[in-house]
């Protein structure tokens, strides 16, 4: 989990909610109609008819859009802070896609990882501090995928995208690649572990690093 990844999860909580209550309100109503306007036993004239009724049609005009208004800035929030790159990031790593596989490198400590499709590599975050991820591809377009992350980013060549992860939650996290990218796409995988200070440097030096 991430704060950026919170900060999604919260308008899909929103969604939900909101989702439910029109559900509920328009369920009631189609029940409710169906109980008190059911036809009788002996019913024989015909009922009352109505060609308007301008209040409740403003209401079903305006409600609607209020309520899609205010989802969508609720979206709009979040997704600028998920978007936003900090100027001055804890740690750069640097994901190349290719096919079948990733390579991870982080500049400010000459330490790398590459993985293949029969052997998916693993890269690591710090714990509580704030990574920026540069992706592109060496070949096709991939998509750079953490699940656990609630984000997606295609990885495009000539192209290098950049965002940021704020780990919240040690652990390890499955990834994978989004985008259909040739014969051995199901197998292109990866794992990020975020670690907290010591382990971090650790695993730095374990693959090559320097502080």
């Amino acid at each position: 989990m991430t704060v950026q990844a919170s900060s999604l999860f919260e308008v899909w909580r929103i969604f939900v909610v909101a989702g439910l209550i029109v559900f509920v309100l328009v369920a009631g109503l189609i029940v409710w109609s169906a109980i008190a306007y059911r036809r009788r036993r002996g019913d024989g004239i015909q009922g009352a008819q109505f060609t308007q009724n301008v209040a409740l049609e403003i209401a079903w005009t305006i409600v609607p859009i209020l309520i899609v208004t205010g989802l969508f800035a609720v979206t709009y929030r979040a997704e600028t802070q998920v978007d936003a790159v900090t100027a001055a990031p804890d740690e750069i790593v640097q994901v190349v896609a290719f096919r079948w596989g990733w390579r991870f490198l982080y500049p400010r400590h000459h330490a790398s990882v590459t993985g293949t499709s029969d052997a998916p590599p693993t890269f690591a975050l710090p714990l509580d501090r704030t990574s920026e991820i540069r992706l592109t591809s060496s070949d096709v377009i991939h998509a750079f995928w953490i699940p656990a992350f609630l984000y997606k980013r295609d990885a495009i060549p000539g192209t290098e995208n950049r965002l940021d992860f704020h780990p919240v939650i040690a652990g390890e996290y499955p990834g994978k690649c989004a985008e259909f990218c040739g014969m051995q796409h199901a197998k292109m995988a990866f794992t990020v572990v975020v670690l907290g200070a010591a382990d971090y440097a650790r695993w730095l030096h374990d693959h090559g690093g320097t502080q």
